[in-house]
């Protein structure tokens, strides 16, 4: 059993595919600033590195005041289209279901902006479930610094040891064994075709979102009953 008090999500990617909002979002831009979309296959891959890896595939010769400018119009597009085919990768409402049911508490920390993480969290009707939020403009760093896992360690009140973190994304595990948990690896996020997450440590990988779950608790003692 890999003893655990408490479970982290990185959001993006991991607990919930926003990738077709964020998508949406940077061809409504495209199309704004006279460009044809891009094709959805071309974007999903970068949307965990968040709106600056969008607008720079987007648009890759802007740069300094133009790059801003663009950074800035697709948050305010992506804002306004919030959670329209944002949805939990399938499998992670059974995955909640469960460390609910063994009253594992479970939290969120993500380099998304409070502004934008919150809305979201309430439109698909996660904020009276989670535990902690800790988004990226919360404490002064950010992933893969350590004091995102760390603040939501100690606003769980737990010891970093027994906490598991689970992201699709080399930082994500970078900012986990820094901050001392147990790190898993999201397979089934927006990992990009060159990316193999095993090269990146974790403690452990995992290719559907329940199956964090096994990795947590021996198959005989958890109770499948009502999954």
């Amino acid at each position: 059993m890999n003893r655990a008090a408490a479970i982290l999500f990185d959001l993006d990617g991991t607990l919930v595919d926003t990738a077709p909002d964020m998508a949406g979002a940077l061809n409504r831009l495209r199309v704004e600033e006279g460009n044809a979309p891009l094709p959805f296959h071309a974007l999903r891959s970068s949307v965990s590195h968040g709106a600056a890896r969008l607008v720079h595939v987007g648009f890759p010769l802007a740069e300094g005041d133009e790059f801003e400018r663009l950074r800035h119009r697709f948050l305010q597009l992506y804002s306004e289209h919030l959670a329209e085919g944002t949805r939990l990768f399938d499998g992670i409402e059974s995955a909640l279901d469960g460390l609910e049911r063994e009253t594992l508490p479970w939290g969120i920390v993500t380099n998304k902006p409070g502004w934008l993480t919150d809305p979201l969290l309430r439109a698909l009707g996660l904020t009276p479930r989670v535990a902690c939020v800790v988004s990226g403009d919360t404490v002064a760093e950010r992933k893969p610094h350590p004091l995102p896992l760390l603040h939501a360690a100690r606003t769980l009140s737990v010891d970093p040891a027994q906490c598991v973190y689970v992201g699709d994304a080399e930082r994500d595990v970078i900012a986990g064994r820094a901050a001392g948990m147990m790190t898993v690896a999201a397979a089934y996020g927006y990992l990009e075709a060159s990316e193999n997450p095993a090269l990146w440590s974790p403690d452990g990988i995992i290719d559907r979102p329940e199956r964090v779950l096994d990795w947590i608790y021996p198959p005989r003692s958890f109770n499948r009953a009502s999954a």
